[in-house]
């Protein structure tokens, strides 16, 4: 399953199939020319007609390689591919790991802030989405509400905090955690 809850539909899932197919096709005619050319070559068919059937065998061989060639070369590419994604993935991982505790510090510090802010529980909620970077838009669909609601909710956290717009609520929070490293 991806994030959105679908099934996962993976290309060479659909490819592999595809390529395999196109494969003995192409080997195939090469296959079946080659029978043709000896069958003509022994009733001693006309030299052009020999050479037509000769190129368009070696065509349909060469097809096959480099079908072959590409679908060898694409499995390598998902075998690295692969390998890539389970160390980003273990890196994430570590990642949400190591800043487990200091974003439930910080979650700690928004919720301390927003009680000597005094908002009320709906300011609170428009204030933590508008932090996760929603637009008043999508603030109101997760809340089910008007855009015009959020949009006045939004400015009583602004008028409560003293601070004059997003960036700066923001800021207010952030800006001493992206403070340069020392030493």
């Amino acid at each position: 399953m991806n994030n959105d809850g679908a099934a996962d539909v993976d290309d060479t899932d659909v490819v592999r199939p595809r390529v395999a197919v196109a494969l003995v096709l192409f080997a195939s005619i090469a296959v079946v020319m080659a029978i043709d050319l000896a069958g003509d070559w022994s009733t001693g068919a006309d030299w052009t007609h020999l050479g037509l059937e000769s190129v368009v065998m070696v065509l349909a061989a060469a097809g096959a390689a480099a079908l072959w060639r590409g679908m060898r070369a694409a499995q390598v590419r998902a075998v690295r591919l692969g390998r890539d994604l389970e160390a980003a993935r273990a890196e994430a991982a570590r990642y949400r790991e190591e800043a487990a505790e200091a974003l439930q510090g910080l979650g700690y510090a928004i919720d301390r802030q927003f009680d000597r802010w005094a908002l009320s529980p709906a300011e609170r909620e428009v204030g933590l989405l508008l932090l996760k970077g929603l637009s008043h838009r999508e603030v109101a669909e997760v809340r089910n509400t008007t855009e015009p609601t959020v949009r006045q909710q939004a400015l009583a956290v602004y008028r409560k905090s003293g601070l004059r717009n997003r960036s700066e609520l923001s800021a207010f929070f952030l800006e001493d955690l992206l403070l340069p490293r020392t030493g």
